[in-house]
C-alpha cells in the first residue's frame, strides 16, 4: 500500500491522469497542416446535461479511420481540452480525432463516466457519413482514469449494462482498438491506502471498498476479458507509485490468454508519465499501431 501513499500528495495536483503533457514539443514538432476542427458538439445527454465533444478531420478524402481520445483526472477533473494538441497531431497522421466530455463524479458517479463514453461512440457510428468516418474503424485512446475508461471501451460489451441511455440505443459502442497510457484495470485487488480510496474511489464508486465491492468489480476492465475484446497496446512506467504497472500487466496477460492482442511497452525508470523523446516515441508506437489495426 506505501505505493499508493508515497505519491498521495502529488496525486492532489496530478489526479490520476496529467501524467503526460501533451503540450509538449512531441506534439509541437508535429508538421502543421490544417485539419477541419469542429467544437462543442453535442453528441447525447448525460441525466439532464448536454454532453460535448470537439472532432477534428483530416485533410482529404475519407472515410477515415477514427479515434476517441479520453482525457484524464482522476474522475473528478480534466478537460476534453487537455487533448486538443493529441487530436491535431492524430489528424495530421490521417485519423478523425474526437475528444470528449464526460460526466465527471462531482456530477455522477459510476457507470456515468463509460455510459458517456460509450455514447460518444454510437453518436460518431450514427454520424460516421457526415463527418467522413469509417464506421467499422474506431478506437479509443485514454491517459490514466481516461485510459481506464478506454480499456472498458475495448472489453465492456452490451451484456456488461454499461450502455447508458446517452442517445442513438441502435448504434455500436464496440470500438475496434484501444490504446491505455497507465490507466487503472483492477479494483478488486485492494492495493490502496484509505487516502487514496476517499480521494477518488469513493467520489467515483460512491462509496469505500467494503460498502461497494460490487460496484468496485464492476468498473474493472480486468472482470470483462473475453476472446471477443479488441486488440490492446499499453504504456506503463515501472516506477509508477500512483497506479502500479501490475494493472497492465494482468490485463495485458489476460487478453493474450484469452487470445486477443495485447502489448505492454514497459517504461523502465519512469512514473505515471513521461516527456520529451519518450514521449514523442510512446506516441508514435500508440500511432502505429493504430494505423495497423484500423487502416486495413
Amino acid at each position: 500500500m506505501k505505493r499508493w501513499s508515497a505519491l498521495f500528495a502529488i496525486a492532489a495536483v496530478v489526479v490520476l491522469g496529467a501524467g503526460i503533457s501533451l503540450d509538449t514539443a512531441a506534439v509541437a514538432q508535429e508538421k502543421k497542416a490544417k485539419p477541419h476542427v469542429e467544437r462543442d458538439l453535442v453528441y447525447g445527454k448525460g441525466g439532464d446535461e448536454e454532453l460535448q465533444l470537439d472532432l477534428v478531420r483530416p485533410e482529404g478524402q475519407g472515410p477515415f479511420p477514427a479515434l476517441i481520445c479520453i482525457h484524464g483526472g482522476g474522475w473528478k477533473s480534466g478537460r476534453r481540452q487537455d487533448l486538443t494538441k493529441l487530436a491535431a497531431m492524430l489528424a495530421n497522421r490521417g485519423f478523425v480525432a474526437v475528444t470528449v466530455s464526460y460526466r465527471l463524479s462531482d456530477k455522477a458517479i459510476f457507470p456515468a463516466q463509460i455510459e458517456d463514453c460509450k455514447a460518444a461512440v454510437r453518436w460518431l457510428r450514427a454520424n460516421a457519413k457526415k463527418h467522413d468516418v469509417n464506421p467499422d474503424c474506431i478506437g479509443a485512446i485514454g491517459f490514466s482514469a481516461g485510459g481506464h475508461l478506454a480499456c472498458l471501451l475495448g472489453a465492456a460489451d452490451k451484456s456488461a449494462g454499461l450502455e447508458g441511455k446517452g442517445g442513438n440505443p441502435e448504434q455500436s459502442s464496440k470500438v475496434q482498438a484501444v490504446v491505455s497510457f497507465f490507466g487503472p484495470t483492477d479494483f478488486v485487488t485492494k492495493t490502496w491506502d484509505k487516502r487514496v480510496e476517499e480521494a477518488f474511489f469513493v467520489p467515483f464508486l460512491g462509496g469505500s471498498y467494503e460498502e461497494k465491492r460490487d460496484v468496485y468489480r464492476k468498473c474493472s476492465p480486468l472482470e470483462y476479458v473475453t476472446n471477443g475484446a479488441c486488440p490492446f497496446l499499453f504504456f506503463h512506467g515501472d516506477e509508477d507509485k500512483l497506479v502500479n504497472i501490475s494493472h497492465s500487466q494482468k490485463m495485458a496477460k489476460k487478453l493474450q490468454n484469452a487470445g486477443v492482442s495485447a502489448k505492454l511497452v514497459t517504461m523502465e525508470n519512469e512514473g505515471h508519465g513521461w516527456t520529451g523523446e519518450k514521449l514523442t516515441q510512446t506516441l508514435d508506437q500508440a500511432i502505429t499501431f493504430f494505423q495497423e489495426k484500423l487502416k486495413k
